[in-house]
Parts: structure tokens; sequence; C-alpha cells
């Protein structure tokens, strides 16, 4: 009884441990579509981008030597990997074509007339739609690496595992350098930017002239303004004359 009870709960973790690597490998085929369809907009991107007056051509160059280093990784499309490394190595190569087209796509901004076309437009549109598909089918192949790989370590599945063959599918991982914002440096206007200048605070300020004609403080007496009065030809204040005190009565 006991053995038919078994045999039963083998069976059973046997089918959905085949259920759930068939999920796995959907959603590994999944993240190969998008990806080729990224590596299938990048011809159109770069034809339409060199037909640009004086555009840069190490970007164009860089982003074609990373296409074809992509297709050099070559994995079943149709089988999710079970090594590790091998996924690592494809995630690092797709990783590097990712930057050059950031790179790319930052460039543009120095070319208004190539970012005002339509072509460009509707490519540039595309490809970050591709870039947020991928980021979406990757998470939904790790969430069903978990559970497939959850499933097979837990008793008593994981009595099947050497048995049929099942084995353990690595994960994608985050990019180096992920969770650190990109630092900006902003240009510099001269080495000096911020620092006082020669001589001291206030050396290139120019002096302050009285209407004289003397600096402020060169050490010689203030010439009076016209007029001959201290205020230049303003007549000064007056003041009322005091009124007499009151004299107390007797």
């Amino acid at each position: 009884m006991i053995a038919v009870l078994f045999g039963f709960t083998g069976c059973g973790s046997y089918n959905r441990l085949v259920t759930l690597e068939q999920n796995v490998n959907k959603k590994w085929a999944d993240v190969q579509s998008v990806y080729q369809r990224r590596a299938n907009l990048i011809p159109n991107l770069v034809n339409t981008v060199a037909g640009a007056a004086n555009f840069e051509q190490s970007t164009l160059t860089e982003v074609t030597n990373a296409r074809a280093s992509v297709g050099r990784v070559t994995l079943d499309a149709s089988k999710a990997p079970t090594d590790a490394a091998q996924l690592a190595e494809f995630q690092q190569a797709q990783g590097q074509l990712s930057n050059a087209l950031s790179r790319l796509l930052m460039v543009t901004e120095n070319y208004p007339q190539l970012r005002a076309t339509e072509g460009f437009q509707n490519l540039q549109a595309q490809l970050e739609g591709t870039e947020n598909r991928i980021a979406v089918e990757q998470n939904n192949f790790n969430a069903a690496v978990q559970e497939y790989n959850t499933a097979l370590g837990r008793f008593p599945t994981n009595m099947l595992n050497k048995m049929f063959g099942f084995k353990p599918r690595p994960f994608f991982s985050a990019q180096p350098g992920a969770e650190t914002a990109p630092a900006v440096n902003f240009p510099s206007f001269g080495s000096g930017a911020g620092a006082a200048p020669p001589g001291g605070p206030g050396a290139g300020v120019p002096p302050i002239v009285t209407p004289g004609g003397a600096p402020a403080g060169a050490g010689r007496p203030v010439a009076p303004p016209p007029g001959g009065g201290p205020s230049g030809g303003v007549p000064p204040l007056t003041t009322p004359a005091a009124t007499p005190a009151l004299e107390a009565t007797p």
C-alpha cells in the first residue's frame, strides 16, 4: 500500500517537474525572441544614422561589433541553459550591445535634424519598447526558474532529479554597476572657476572713484565736489530755530 502511494506521489511529482521545466523553456524562448527583435532593428538604425553628415563613425562601428559578438554566443533557443557560465557569457554580450546602443542614442542628441526625421523616431520608439520587453521577459524567466528550482529541492521531488535528469536552471543576474547611479560630469569653464582672482579678494574689481576723480582710500584728501560746499551745490538742511524755553510763572 505504501509502495502504491509512493508511486502515485512520484508520478505526480514527475508530471509537475515536466510542466515546470516546459514553462522555463517557454520563458527562455520569449527572452530569445525579444533579443532577436532588437538585433533585427539594429541594421535599420545604423543605416538611418549613417546618413547624417559627419556622424561619429566610431560609435556606429561599436554598435556593429557588439551585434556581431552577440551572434557568436549561440544558445539553444528552445531549451533554457543549465550552465550558469554560458548564460553569463550570453548576458555579457547582450549587455555590451545595450551599452553601445545607449551611447549611440546619446550621440544623436548632437544631430537635431536626424532626430527630427520620422524614420529615426520610429526606430527609437521600437528600440525603447524592445528594451522594456527584454527587462520584462527576463523577470518572467527568473520567476519561472525560481519556481522550478524550488520544486527540485523539495521532498520527494528531489529524489527524482538524478533519476530522470532534471537539472536546476541559472538566473539572469543584474548587470554590474546597475545599483549605482551614473555620474554626471558638468564641463568646467576654466581651471580657476570659483577661485578668488590673483592678488586676493576684490583684486579684479575696479576701484570706486569719487566725484573728485581720486580712488577712495588712495591716501590723499578727497577734493570737495563742485560748489564749494560739502554737498556739491545742494543746499544744506536747516533745522527750525529752537523755541525759547517757557519761564515758569510764580
